[in-house]
């Protein structure tokens, strides 16, 4: 004989998983790099000290 299950709890498992998988998929697709996200962390920190340095003084 058949296992009995809960169709609501199969159904919400099923979702779970399809959502894991499609996020798999995007971070795969949309995702960036260790070394992008160095390179984009560093190129803001350069403007941001380039932007304090041409800041005039208040004197």
């Amino acid at each position: 004989m058949a296992d009995i299950i809960n169709l609501r709890l199969a159904r919400k498992a099923r979702a779970r998983s399809d959502a894991q998988v499609a996020a798999a998929e995007n971070r795969a697709r949309f995702g960036q790099t260790k070394a992008v996200k160095q390179v984009r962390a560093l190129d803001e920190a350069r403007a941001a000290r380039q932007l304090d340095g041409a800041k005039r003084g208040d004197d």
